[in-house]
């Protein structure tokens, strides 16, 4: 090819290797220039286009994904190296002979091509027009507006192609930005295909109406169950629903959890959406809808309370199915449902022994079965627990924590304190055999401390740990939560800190003392600690609480902590501050920072559960506070910022002190709630 000549609308110079020219690539003073990430030098730029150019068809991925670190930039600002380097990229990707043209089309689109309106980009938005779909498809963000995108429209013939245009349609058309005329032209196109027979490309428009019309799907919820319940239409979904913003073709099942997304303002219709589903697949006998529809079942109950009633039955009557994965997602949400469960309570009983998994999800039913029983109170879940547990810990594990997953063994275990008589000897010897092969599990010491003086059985378990390394740091933890009735522990303690590393000493001396008579001594060594550092860590200003008015002289030092800090340890030095003085205030209006902003939306949740806790131990709220608990208290969204069961246990812990803080109002000042 000789200068001047043209290839796919690219001038490229005298000598190209796949459609793009060396000389030019040369030619560009790169040392002038910076990529997006000052880690990734820019001669790496030149030399990486070089060759792909050489490779040819015979490129790769993973030859054209180094680009994206150099080219592209989190905060969407275009570097002068990637501003250099886009025709060149524009060149690779416009070539038919290149190997790797999808992936760097989503350079482009990675580039800011979905932004970009100047001439520079003319050549990227012409690979809408390109002789291959798959990058037609791939470029459809490049379009940069809904004025290509119904030329794409009006003349596309391929549906894996037209789906996702349509889809980008719906999206461009709902922004706010959009002129009024283009926003018309969409629904012309949208009710047009809303009207036709292609029961794909109908599920499509619904999705993409909604950011017009959001109660659309509500309307034709209807059909929707129809086209998803359609086992002839399922592989069509696969076959052409791509999602730009993913960069991923969909199956149906995905396209389930999409459209639910669109009904997520209507909570009855959504429910009733589930409902249908899972009726309709029962009568077709579709495993992998009656699947999917349980996994929006659990997102919904995951994020909103209201849920219940209606996902109780629906998990309860699929206890019995003939699929293993079905009946563990029944299972998860009966445990997640809690003691609501309990007229399910001997089909659980039953499944204790169920081994049917899923191989993208955590547990077997039985496991899954036992921590539900758990969850009602039902004591038929005890035998076995500990050591179904101490397999579970010894597993690696891997998820999604938005999942139906196995719980967390302190998740399981801490709110069976009032059956530690019971679970302790197994639990005992799990941390004894744990101990006799160098460590033991965390998760069980946890437990231990969250069940304080209840765990004081378990001691002599405890106190070999203290020489292995990585268990030592837990088990003081447990001793301090015994406090004194573990005194029996104290030369134990006393005697092993010379083998402690020198900044740990403070630790082991302070848990002797807080476990031993010597409560002064005890004393001086948290308040030592508050003294004497410039930002002293949360325990030691927490500890003092522990020592009430005899904490008095360090009144002033906590009291200029809480004035000159921030956040939690502003929180903790207020409430001790209380049990040092007596006096509500400050402390209660400090308290009233973290309680606020979460009747607004906020979700500093854990900072909410301390503050609550204080307030209790207080006996005291003010009538602001009283008004923000009164409307978290009618919120129907979790109180949580967490994913999955996670979600659920948060929200009814802090439900609970809600509800316990909230009764503090009736209180005489000062009292205890």
């Amino acid at each position: 090819m000789t200068a001047g000549d043209e290839q796919d609308g690219v001038v490229v110079g005298e000598m190209t290797v796949t459609g793009m020219s060396l000389e030019a690539l040369d030619a560009v003073a790169w040392e002038r220039l910076e990529t997006a990430d000052p880690d990734y030098p820019v001669e790496d730029v030149p030399r990486m286009l070089r060759r792909l150019a050489l490779a040819g068809a015979g490129a790769t991925e993973e030859d054209s994904t180094p680009l994206f670190e150099c080219l592209t930039a989190w905060n969407g600002e275009t570097s002068s190296a990637a501003a250099a380097a886009l025709p060149f990229v524009v060149a690779l990707a416009a070539d038919p002979a290149m190997g790797s043209r999808v992936t760097l089309v989503e350079l482009l689109v990675a580039m800011n091509g979905s932004d970009a309106a100047d001439e520079d980009w003319a050549g990227a938005r012409s690979l809408l027009a390109d002789a291959d779909p798959v990058v037609r498809q791939s470029a459809i963000p490049l379009a940069g507006g809904i004025a290509r995108l119904l030329e794409r429209w009006r003349v596309e013939t391929a549906a894996a192609v037209r789906l996702p245009v349509l889809l980008a349609l719906g999206e461009a058309a709902a922004a706010p930005e959009t002129d009024e005329g283009a926003v018309e032209a969409v629904r012309a196109v949208l009710a047009q295909v809303l009207a036709g027979e292609d029961p794909v490309l109908w599920v499509a428009a619904v999705y993409a109406s909604a950011g017009l019309d959001r109660e659309l799907a509500v309307r034709h919820l209807d059909r929707l169950v129809e086209v998803f319940a359609d086992l002839a239409v399922r592989p069509r979904f696969e076959e052409t629903w791509y999602q730009t913003e993913s960069g991923l073709s969909c199956n149906r099942e995905h396209v389930l959890w999409w459209i639910s997304r669109r009904l997520e303002h209507d909570l009855e219709a959504n429910l009733s959406f589930v409902v249908r589903l899972t009726e309709a697949a029962g009568r077709s006998r579709d495993t992998l809808l009656r699947r999917a529809a349980l996994d929006l079942a659990w997102h919904l109950f995951t994020r909103r309370r209201a849920a219940a009633p209606v996902v109780l039955p629906l998990a309860g009557a699929l206890l019995d199915d003939p699929d293993g994965a079905v009946r563990l997602r029944a299972a998860n949400l009966l445990a997640a449902l809690g003691p609501v469960s309990a007229p399910y309570a001997d089909r659980l009983a039953e499944l204790l022994d169920d081994d049917g998994a899923d191989e993208y999800l955590g547990g077997t039913v039985g496991e899954i079965a036992r921590w539900a029983l758990t969850r009602i109170g039902d004591p038929r879940a005890l035998p076995g627990l500990i050591r179904q547990l101490r397999a579970q810990e010894e597993e690696s594990r891997s998820y999604c924590l938005d999942d139906p997953r196995r719980p967390d063994t302190k998740d399981v275990l801490i709110p069976l304190r009032a059956h530690a008589d019971v679970l302790l000897p197994a639990l005992r010897e799990a941390i004894r055999e744990g101990g006799a092969r160098g460590g033991a599990p965390h998760a069980f010491l946890a437990v231990l401390e969250a069940w304080g003086e209840d765990a004081l059985p378990a001691l002599p378990e405890l106190l070999p740990l203290l020489a292995v390394t990585g268990a030592s740091v837990s088990v003081l933890g447990v001793l301090r939560a015994m406090g004194p009735a573990a005194a029996s522990a104290e030369p134990a303690v006393r005697a092993w800190e010379v083998l402690d590393s020198p900044g740990g000493l403070p630790w082991v001396a302070m848990t002797a003392a807080c476990i031993g008579e010597d409560r002064e001594a005890a004393l001086r060594l948290v308040g030592d600690a508050v003294m004497t550092s410039e930002a002293p860590g949360y325990w030691p200003i927490g500890a003092l609480a522990g020592f009430g008015l005899g904490a008095a002289p360090y009144a002033d030092r906590v009291r200029f902590i809480l004035e000159n800090s921030t956040q939690g340890r502003r929180l903790t030095a207020a409430t001790t501050l209380w049990s040092i003085t007596g006096r509500t205030q400050p402390t209660v209006q400090v308290l009233e920072e973290f309680v606020l902003p979460i009747a607004d939306g906020d979700d500093s949740f854990g900072s909410f559960r301390d503050a609550l806790q204080g307030l209790i131990r207080i006996g005291e709220i003010s009538p602001a506070i009283r008004d923000a608990l009164l409307a978290v208290r009618e919120s129907q969204h979790r109180l949580s910022q967490l994913d999955g069961y996670e979600a659920i246990l948060q929200d009814e812990e802090l439900r609970q002190l809600t509800e316990q803080a909230l009764a503090c109002a009736q209180v005489t000042p000062g009292a205890t709630c």
